[in-house]
C-alpha cells in the first residue's frame, strides 16, 4: 500500500514538533465532531498550518460558537467535508464513532482516516475494515490528557503504517503528536489501558463512598482517609467533573470492557464503572455537579 505523501511508514516512537519547511503545509484536514476535546485538537491543527473543516449540518449552537473559535471553516454538510479533505479526524463520543466512520464510508472516502475516540482495539480494526473497502488509509489515534491549552496538556497517539504521514499533517499546535510502534489498535489499546485506571478508579472511589454512606461509616471512613489516604479526600472533592462526562463516559467503560475481554482478562471491572457512570448521567455537563458524599448519594437505590 503506497503512502499517499510518498512518505514511508515508519513504526518507531517519535513526537512530533514545529513543522519544518520539508513538511507539508496547508493540509486539508476535516474535522468530525468539534466537541470541547475536539474543537480544541482542531484549533492545535489550525496552528500547526492546516486548513481544518468541519460541518455545521444538524450540530447545535454551542458547537458551532466552538467552531468558530477555534479557526475552523464550515463546509455545511459530511458530503462536502469527505470531498475536499486529505484527512478526516473523528473526534466523537466512543458511542458514535462506529456509525460516524459507516457515514464516511458510504461517501467514499479515499483519504487517511484517523479514529481518535475511546474505542476498543476491536472496534478500531473493525472500523478499519470497513473504511479500507474504499481505498482510506486508517490511522488509530488515543488522545491522553484534557483540552490543550498550553504545551504538555495533551497528547494523540498515532499507530498503523499511515501514523507517521497522519502526525505530519497534524504536528505543530499544542497537542503533542506521537508515533508508536504497532498496527491498528495500539493507539486504542494504550488509550483503554490508560483509562481504565483515571475513569475506572474515579468510578471505584464514587461507589466506596456511596457503600460508607448505605452502611453509616462515611464519617469514619473520610476521618481514616485524612490519616492515612490524605490525596482520597482531594480526588473525592473533584469527582464532580467525572458527573459532568459520566454520559460520555459510559460507553467508553463498555468499550474498556471490551477491551480487557478482548484479552482473556476479566471485563468486570470496567463493566461495573460503566454501570457507575451510568447512574449519573442526569450531571452531563452541569456546572453544580456534585463530588465526594453528595455525588455518592446518587448511585444508591431511591
Amino acid at each position: 500500500m503506497a503512502d499517499p505523501l510518498n512518505m514511508p511508514p515508519d513504526n518507531e516512537l517519535r513526537w512530533y514538533g514545529t513543522p519544518t519547511p520539508a513538511q507539508p503545509t496547508q493540509a486539508m484536514v476535516g474535522l468530525v465532531h468539534p466537541g470541547q476535546m475536539g474543537a480544541a485538537v482542531g484549533a492545535s491543527a489550525v496552528a500547526a498550518g492546516a486548513h481544518v473543516m468541519w460541518c455545521s449540518d444538524e450540530r447545535s449552537v454551542a458547537s458551532k460558537a466552538r467552531a468558530e473559535a477555534a479557526g475552523l471553516q464550515d463546509v455545511g454538510w459530511l458530503n462536502a467535508l469527505v470531498n475536499r479533505s486529505e484527512l478526516i479526524l473523528s473526534v466523537c463520543p466512543p458511542g458514535a464513532a462506529e456509525a460516524l466512520a459507516e457515514e464516511v464510508t458510504s461517501l467514499g472516502f479515499a483519504g487517511i482516516y484517523v479514529d481518535a475516540n475511546a474505542i476498543a482495539p476491536a472496534t478500531m480494526r473493525r472500523i478499519a475494515a470497513r473504511l479500507e473497502e474504499t481505498g482510506a488509509h486508517v490511522v488509530d489515534g488515543g488522545i491522553i490528557g484534557g483540552p490543550p491549552e498550553q504545551p504538555g496538556d495533551a497528547r494523540l497517539y498515532l499507530s498503523g503504517a499511515f501514523a507517521s504521514t497522519a502526525a505530519r499533517m497534524l504536528a505543530g499546535g499544542l497537542l503533542e503528536v506521537i508515533v508508536i510502534e504497532g498496527p491498528v489498535g495500539a493507539a486504542s489499546a494504550l488509550k483503554q489501558a490508560y483509562g481504565a485506571w483515571t475513569k475506572g478508579t474515579s468510578a471505584l472511589l464514587a461507589t466506596i463512598e456511596a457503600l460508607a454512606l448505605a452502611e453509616g461509616v462515611h464519617g469514619v471512613l473520610t476521618a481514616e482517609w485524612a490519616r492515612s489516604q490524605p490525596a482520597l479526600a482531594a480526588r473525592s472533592a473533584r469527582l464532580d467533573e467525572a458527573a459532568r462526562k459520566a454520559w460520555r463516559w459510559v460507553a467508553e467503560m463498555e468499550e474498556g470492557a471490551a477491551t480487557f475481554a478482548g484479552a482473556g482478562l476479566p471485563p468486570g471491572f470496567a463493566e461495573a464503572a460503566a454501570e457507575v457512570y451510568r447512574r449519573l448521567e442526569r450531571f452531563k455537563d452541569d456546572p453544580d455537579a456534585p463530588a465526594s458524599a453528595f455525588l455518592a448519594h446518587y448511585l444508591l437505590p431511591e
